[in-house]
């Protein structure tokens, strides 16, 4: 299975994203953000960064990038996408998702091992997990401060929307511990921590994060 990862200016984690769909038994195909060849790929990451030095609002110039054009139209129709961190921001930019994500509360960059448990396993990107489950994967990040209108917390509430809510501690002040969420059709997650960190023991806190990459492969096999 072809999962793309998209590389902007200023990207930092695309290569570690596409380690871990390698690692999960996929094949990782890099994309750039100004072409708007998606390359035959059956799904796509938005890694995490600082797209064009967080210039304007976070994601909100990667979201003109032509690539972008071609990964908007073919979520429209189903295609999976998950944007981690910055490629949250973009996703959100976007419209792809709702709300927007702002300086954390203490103004402070915060980078930590952060437990989370998984509210939503209906999606590509988390049905290998179960509803409730309480794992371990790395945030950092300045603006991770995921805010919205009270309608729209109401429908992500009310809809089964959340996908992460952090666990124990908020640690950038978001509305309802919110971490990760999804649009209505469920095929685009975005999410604040770094699952392509937390893909072995050697390197990060545990595997808990290589779940992420198994569920797209198994979604895309069972299609």
């Amino acid at each position: 299975m072809r999962i793309g990862v998209v590389t902007f200016p200023g990207s930092l984690d695309d290569t570690s994203a596409l380690r871990a769909i390698r690692l999960a038994g996929g094949e990782p195909v890099p994309l750039f953000h100004a072409s708007d060849d998606l390359k035959e790929v059956q799904a796509v990451v938005l890694p995490g960064g600082f797209s064009y030095g967080d210039y304007l609002r976070c994601g909100a110039i990667s979201r003109f990038a032509p690539i972008m054009s071609s990964i908007i139209v073919a979520a429209e129709h189903g295609f999976p996408v998950l944007g981690i961190c910055n490629g949250f921001q973009i996703l959100t930019e976007s419209h792809l998702l709702p709300g927007a994500l702002i300086r954390n509360q203490d103004l402070h960059f915060v980078c930590t091992d952060q437990a989370l448990t998984v509210e939503n396993t209906a999606t590509p990107w988390t049905n290998g997990y179960t509803k409730g489950q309480r794992i371990v994967v790395p945030i950092k990040n300045g603006e991770g401060s995921f805010q919205a209108s009270s309608q729209t917390l109401a429908e992500l509430e009310g809809e089964g929307r959340i996908v992460l809510r952090y666990a124990d501690k908020n640690p950038n002040g978001s509305q309802n511990n919110i971490a990760g969420i999804s649009n209505a059709r469920g095929n685009v997650v975005g999410v604040m921590p770094h699952p392509e960190q937390a893909i072995e023991s050697l390197t990060g806190p545990g595997e808990d994060g290589l779940t992420f990459f198994t569920s797209i492969l198994q979604s895309l096999v069972s299609r």
